[in-house]
């Protein structure tokens, strides 16, 4: 494993009242292409260009351990989005949480609760802090971390703005 340490590797499926999150897959790909076209910035790729991102990170995520899950809602049955870690702006050794819904699913505490999941999973790999990034503007991600106990640590800029970065301790929960 990279690091320092050793860490076990994250759950790849796990469960909350009323969420089911699993490794997403190939077969992830329509809604993940949803997802994308959702998003304001940035390019928008084919069906097949999902398709092979998606092998591409399943591969990456059973080889390092962390990867993103998708979201289901469990009465449902529908995919909703996802949450996992990523090395991004992070280590391996402190990876970063990240999470995205589909707008239709904005405002029922999913975020929350998925998240709080991975959470929970990712201190049972035996890491000791979890870190997480957000832009100032978006208020609704910062309240999810906040309730998840995350503190802000500190700001940094890039070539599109402020980057909050916040922190969560083991210990802290």
């Amino acid at each position: 494993m990279n690091g320092n340490r050793s860490y076990q590797p994250l759950a790849f499926e796990l469960s909350t009242g009323r969420l089911s999150l699993r490794l997403r897959q190939r077969h992830d790909a329509a809604w993940n292409l949803e997802l994308l076209g959702e998003r304001e910035d940035g390019p928008r790729p084919t069906l097949a260009q999902v398709e092979q991102s998606l092998i591409e990170q399943d591969l990456r995520a059973r080889q390092t351990g962390i990867g993103f899950l998708a979201i289901r809602r469990r009465a449902e049955g529908d995919a909703i989005g996802y949450c996992g870690l990523l090395i991004g702006r992070a280590s391996f050794d402190e990876p970063e949480l990240a999470y995205e819904l589909l707008r239709r699913a904005h405002g029922h505490g999913y975020a929350t609760e998925a998240a709080g999941a991975v959470l929970a999973a990712a201190f049972a790999t035996g890491r000791r802090r979890i870190w997480a990034t957000v832009r100032p503007w978006n208020a609704p991600s910062l309240r999810v971390l906040d309730k998840l106990g995350f503190r802000r640590d500190h700001l940094e800029a890039d070539e599109r703005g402020d980057i909050v970065y916040l922190v969560r301790d083991a210990a802290a929960g």
